[in-house]
């Protein structure tokens, strides 16, 4: 039979699927959907998402028949002696039965109806056949998938057996390690399962021989995986963590430890053994499509939906463990971690190295870096030795680089602001480590080499100087787009402040910009909570002057040539604040300038604020405070455009004096400036909830109620139930015992001088406090947007992998975050169609952004099933 007859008979067996008439199980019509399909793009461009809605609205019978059809024929390939023999047991058969699950799973995932069908159906007990008659090529095997309803005289062949789904996945877990089809050929009379690691690297120093036809067959399996998977795509984001997936449950808690060490490390060494610097022929990318690459791109991410899984409590005791988290965590070995930044570090340069080519798009960009990155934070979550590692040996140093290379290079892409969050948290995880806060005292040599969007002009200084200058950028330039980790980015300086020396004068003045900004009445009034980051920050100076205060005399020298602002904010009133607001929106219309915007300033209606100002909307420096400027005539000291204003408060913030840090279940929970007596001096604080495991309190943390009123009016008894307990008493006692003693005159000529009498003058009354370590802590909204993420990345990778023309998910209407339409756009050589800018989460908001009224029109919207239509779709961070 010629291809195209293959190919019409196969379509008009579809056609048959959807009839009213009921296919007898033993007709050999079925055998149809292993044997006719070539290749992938058959079972995916000829089994259209209407036949099977149709065939799944109209006669589910069929379908059950056919899902047990393929699944059966796949388990009698695998159990066959022969497997696989081109005429006995076909390679063939088998691909084509795994094409058509990946095919069909989607659909049956997206239809809530059918949600207690499908747990019966694919998790319930039953029957099959004995193994008598199995091996014969033409024979189905059926599965009776209701035992009830099994006659108490069944006929002997029928036998209990696992549920279908668990077969299923067993079966292909088997397969990825089966001789002459994803591994070399073992010797006659060996078992032809063997669990061999796909790769030299972590467990395995003795690579295995592989051919292109096996990573082809290893890709279909795997991405079979991944669709079993991705149940999680088609459920809630706050659902998701408390309920879990079935499927990756079952895999995730395999007590067979070979199996699973051998899928974790031949996951791992394969995506962390490509090596994209191997392409040697200019724009080849564009002509040929590297199924290396898609491999490498499977591997990751089934990888990363295995390590990162929390597995949902049972509710009679402790949630079972994910092994594959559990045994990354065990790694230990300096050989094994080396291995692990190496491949980590070059897959997120090669990015940097593509776009820096002498010819502009001649090398090929990965798309992975994202996931990359959260493997990168796994590792850092779950195994302390890794930590320990990379801060000893200083390959720290590179990553922060590269974290804030993809932090700062997308922060005013709103498809990115997911990828943005998840650096920062990155950031976070890292710098509570003491000995990362002292190594960050390193000169920083080779600036200049870095990418222009990561430069700092004129930069001379440590890498503590970098971190808090690239921090101070995010603040001020992101346009309020990042709103929702202002207090991540000031808890990373916060956990730095107590190791940090010698600071330059440029950072140490964007800290007093910083400080100017968010104390100003506009922003203090803007909503009921922006004085936590307002605490936060002065926690940090605090910090620095009570363990540093001899090396780091810019920064003393910054805060007391500004006292007249801490002086005032010291004597802060609800009068003082709003006669200030009054008094620069009539300097504004003196001036002529135009008004800002409602969205962003406060609203002119009223004498307190119902609208949020952007930080970059707050006055200047020079204009803060009604008292005037302070005696500092630096042009490097004047600010320019400090970050936008947070616009709701985050609700529920912890004020108790004995907690490392607010807990609020709507956000990532990060440090929010806490309360804390006026002298600055709180106990330590308690370990945070860690994910190690699994989430073992996943259920016992509630979730608070989202949102708060939408016009906020401050009060006295506002300002009084926080301004007393401003950490301002370290401060305003060095600024109280140096001030007299420094030249009254802010000119240059007498900054030497200046900095010498800090470092003689012995301050007293400052008494240094308990350091404190701002954790980054999970919650079960924070691991519902970390999962949305992750399937965002794998629902993007594939809309690339497939040219946006047959991806697995494509129009499906998922649920877990938003799919948007984009126009069309013409396909060039550099910029073929088909390409997903971004990825994120529908949740967002709710778990970080404090502000949500912008965002109710797009949060929560089922996906678009795209109409058929060509129009490849947008994952869109909310």
């Amino acid at each position: 039979m010629g291809a195209s007859d293959s190919k019409l008979t196969f379509k008009q067996g579809i056609f048959r699927l959807s009839e009213p008439k009921q296919i007898p199980p033993d007709d050999a019509y079925w055998t149809g959907f292993w044997e006719l399909p070539e290749s992938t793009e058959d079972v995916f461009s000829l089994f259209s998402p209407a036949d099977i809605r149709r065939t799944r609205d109209n006669n589910l019978a069929n379908l059950e028949t056919l899902i047990l059809a393929v699944t059966s024929r796949l388990c009698i390939l695998r159990n066959h002696p022969s497997f696989p023999d081109p005429e006995l047991a076909p390679e063939r058969d088998a691909l084509n039965c795994i094409r058509v699950l990946t095919r069909l799973l989607p659909f049956l995932y997206e239809a809530d109806h059918l949600e207690s069908w499908e747990e019966k159906f694919f998790w319930g007990a039953r029957r099959k056949r004995s193994r008598r008659g199995q091996i014969t090529k033409t024979e189905v095997i059926f599965d009776e998938a209701d035992p009830e309803q099994t006659p108490t005289d069944a006929p002997p062949e029928f036998e209990k057996a696992k549920p279908l789904a668990e077969e299923l996945i067993d079966t292909l877990v088997d397969l990825l390690f089966f001789s002459e089809f994803t591994l070399p050929r073992v010797p006659s009379g060996k078992n032809k399962v063997t669990y061999a690691i796909w790769q030299s690297g972590v467990g395995c120093n003795t690579p295995v021989a592989s051919t292109k036809e096996f990573e082809n067959n290893r890709t279909e399996i795997l991405r079979l995986l991944l669709t079993l998977a991705s149940k999680s795509m088609y459920m809630s984001a706050n659902i998701l963590p408390v309920k879990g997936v079935k499927a990756i449950t079952y895999m995730a808690t395999c007590s067979d430890k070979q199996i699973v060490l051998s899928v974790l490390c031949s996951l791992l060494n394969t995506t962390l053994k490509y090596n994209p610097a191997s392409w040697h022929v200019p724009y080849d990318h564009v002509v040929f499509k590297d199924q290396k690459q898609v491999l490498v791109t499977y591997c990751l991410q089934l990888l990363l939906v295995l390590i990162l899984y929390p597995i949902p409590e049972p509710g009679n005791g402790p949630a079972p463990r994910n092994f594959f988290r559990y045994y990354l965590s065990r790694l230990h070995r300096p050989q094994d971690f080396q291995f692990l930044v190496d491949g980590m570090t070059r897959i997120l340069n090669q990015p940097l190295q593509a776009t820096s080519s002498y010819l502009p798009g001649s090398q090929k960009s990965l798309t992975w870096a994202p996931e990359m990155i959260m493997l990168f934070w796994e590792a850092l979550q779950c195994n302390k030795r890794f930590r320990s590692f990379i801060i000893d040996t200083d390959r720290a140093h590179d990553f922060v680089v590269l974290v804030l290379y993809y932090a700062m290079d997308q922060r005013n892409d709103p498809a990115k602001q997911g990828l943005i969050r998840m650096c920062v948290f990155v950031l976070q995880t890292l710098s509570v480590e003491p000995q990362f806060g002292r190594s960050l005292n390193k000169t920083f040599e080779g600036q200049e080499t870095l990418p222009a969007s990561i430069r700092v002009a004129n930069f001379h200084g440590t890498y503590a100087d970098y971190l808090i200058t690239s921090i101070y950028t995010l603040l001020t330039t992101s346009k309020g787009k990042l709103d929702a980790i202002y207090p991540a980015l000031l808890a990373i300086i916060n956990n730095i402040a107590a190791y940090v020396q010698n600071l330059g004068r440029a950072p140490s003045s964007k800290l007093l910009q910083l400080f100017a900004s968010m104390s100003s009445p506009s922003f203090l009034f803007a909503n009921e909570t922006n004085h936590t980051l307002l605490q936060s920050l002065l926690e940090a100076f605090n910090a620095i002057i009570e363990h540093q205060y001899q090396s780091n005399t810019n920064l003393v020298y910054a805060i007391v040539r500004s006292r007249k602002r801490f002086q005032a904010l010291r004597d802060f009133t609800l009068e003082s604040g709003q006669e200030e607001i009054e008094r620069q929106n009539q300097l504004k219309k003196e001036q002529g300038n135009e008004l800002p915007r409602a969205d962003s300033i406060d609203s002119l209606r009223s004498p307190t604020l119902s609208r949020t100002p952007g930080l970059s909307d707050v006055p200047e420096e020079s204009s803060a405070f009604t008292i005037g400027d302070d005696e500092d005539s630096d042009t490097e000291n004047r600010p320019p455009e400090p970050p936008h204003s947070p616009s709701q408060p985050y609700p529920g913030a912890s004020r108790s004096a004995s907690t490392a840090s607010s807990i609020d279940d709507t956000v990532p929970q990060q440090v929010r400036g806490m309360s804390e007596k006026a002298r600055g001096k709180r106990p330590v604080g308690q370990p945070a909830f860690s994910r190690q495991n699994s989430t073992t309190s996943l259920n016992s943390v509630a979730t608070p109620a989202l949102g708060a009123n939408e016009f906020f009016t401050p009060t006295t008894t506002w300002i009084e139930s926080w301004l007393p307990e401003l950490p301002l008493h370290t401060i305003l006692t060095l600024i109280s015992e140096l001030a007299p003693r420094l030249p009254s005159s802010g000119q240059s000529e007498n900054i030497p001088a200046a900095l010498e009498a800090i470092q003689e003058t012995e301050v007293r009354g400052i008494e240094p406090s308990p350091i404190r370590v701002h954790l980054f802590e999970w919650s079960p909204l924070s691991l519902g947007w970390y999962e949305s993420l992750l399937w965002g990345f794998v629902f993007a990778g594939e809309m690339l992998v497939s040219k946006g023309t047959a991806g697995v998910w494509n129009n499906t209407s998922i649920r877990l975050f938003k799919v948007q339409e984009t126009a069309a756009q013409t396909p060039s050589l550099l910029a073929p169609r088909g390409a997903v800018d971004a990825v994120g989460s529908n949740l967002v908001q709710r778990i970080g952004s404090l502000n949500l009224r912008g965002a109710t029109t797009q949060v929560g919207q089922r996906a678009p099933t795209n109409g058929g239509n060509n129009v490849p779709p947008t994952v869109r961070d909310v």
